[in-house]
């Protein structure tokens, strides 16, 4: 087998899922490359973060890029260097690189043309159209549009919900109440943070739509492996059954049944290969019971998150990457459409049992918590040490406040 090294790219959770599927499936320890350090990665044995000041900058990130793999391959020429963005500013800006890392690293990354489109939401519905994916009844509004009071005319009644276009640059604006999406129940909440949005300095187009109905149970995550030839080698599809409520997280998944749908896997594969794609995809969907269709809200050009889950459930996402990328195993070109059965979590088991809607899925989940069927990204027994420990125990008491402080026991939200 190739000698390799994986080089990620963030200091997030979901550096940490990637950097712990490198070391199930290999024994290796990551190396990685970030603007600043999150908790995740602190104390951990399997993820070495290095910090890289003003690292989410083009050029810096470039230059610094072309220096470490110079300096690598000086170190051990034989080694191949595997490049993983873990986050949309570093999938962004390896993208914006092209091939100009490719002297030194293996990776995956889009024209930016195409990586553009599909990031940003707007021209993202308009390629669904194309593919005749379903995604929500939707209204973009631009800066001047706001101006104009464009948002007040709706083709949908309320309540809707609202999403910023560009998510990079939403990353940079800070106002009373930002949080990554809003439901809005009457015009004047859309009117009030609209407004505080643009003029706390948010310039791309803003993303009104349709409120599919339901709570987090109706959600769907996809993840999807495509390979540098442009094949889907691996799809997964996860049933999240409760979401992060606190503001600055909303949307994030906090526990996730492992589901299968065939024809939603073939739609998407077939979107997948038409366009050309490579790396991996990760989709975000709810399904919509007035019309039985699933609506596509957004496709993340990286892991997500929570894409541990995929790696938990038995198909562990490093060895896609190092199959691809390092070996270019042969591929037969049939898909693996994945089936699991172990639940997800990012929360202490007490938040599933309290705040996860009484029904068939959450039976399900509990049946999972007491055969042992389940696991977090973060409690790795080969990766534990007291300030590791202490941390996650931290972590968990923070998330416990938050679904205190925003969620009834019913799981709406307060």
């Amino acid at each position: 087998m190739t000698r390799f090294q994986p080089i990620l790219l963030g200091s997030d959770i979901n550096v940490y899922g990637m950097a712990r599927a490198f070391h199930e499936e290999y024994g290796i320890i990551s190396e990685a490359y970030a603007y600043f350090q999150l908790s995740p990665t602190k104390f951990s044995n399997i993820v070495n973060v290095h910090i890289v000041d003003d690292f989410d900058n083009f050029v810096t990130f470039r230059d610094f890029m072309l220096d470490l793999g110079k300096r690598m391959k000086a170190e051990d020429p034989d080694r191949a260097l595997l490049l993983i963005p873990c986050g949309d500013v570093y999938a962004n800006l390896l993208s914006q690189c092209g091939d100009d890392l490719r002297g030194y690293f293996v990776y995956n990354t889009l024209d930016i043309n195409l990586s553009r489109r599909l990031a940003y939401k707007s021209t993202f519905y308009r390629i669904c159209e194309q593919y005749d994916l379903p995604h929500p009844k939707t209204k973009t509004v631009t800066a001047d549009g706001v101006k104009a009071g464009e948002y007040r005319e709706l083709p949908f009644p309320y309540p809707v919900a609202m999403k910023p276009a560009n998510s990079v640059e939403w990353l940079n604006v800070e106002f009373e109440g930002r949080r990554k999406a809003y439901i809005f129940n009457d015009p004047t909440e859309l009117d009030t943070i609209i407004r505080r949005a643009y003029d706390a300095g948010y310039t791309s187009e803003m993303v009104i739509q349709d409120f599919i109905p339901g709570d987090d149970s109706r959600m769907r995550v996809l993840n999807a492996y495509v390979d540098r030839h442009h094949r889907v080698r691996m799809m997964f599809l996860g049933h999240p059954l409760l979401e992060d409520p606190s503001p600055v997280a909303a949307g994030n998944y906090a526990a996730i049944l492992p589901d299968y749908n065939e024809d939603v896997f073939r739609r998407i594969k077939t979107f997948l290969e038409d366009i050309g794609y490579e790396g991996v995809a990760n989709f975000d969907m709810k399904y919509d019971e007035r019309d039985g269709e699933y609506k596509l809200f957004e496709i993340n050009l990286r892991q997500g998150r929570s894409s541990y889950f995929v790696t938990l459930n038995g198909f562990n996402l490093a060895k896609y990457f190092v199959d691809d990328l390092v070996e270019d195993t042969p591929f037969d070109g049939e898909t693996l459409f994945g089936r699991g059965s172990k639940l997800w979590l990012e929360i202490p088991k007490s938040i599933f049992l309290d705040y996860v809607a009484e029904g068939d899925d959450k039976e399900t989940g509990k049946r999972m918590l007491e055969s042992g069927d389940w696991g977090t990204t973060l409690e790795y027994s080969k990766d534990m040490n007291p300030l590791r420990w202490l941390m996650i125990r931290h972590m968990f008491s923070i998330y416990r406040k938050s679904y205190a402080k925003y969620f009834t026991k019913k799981g709406e939200m307060k």
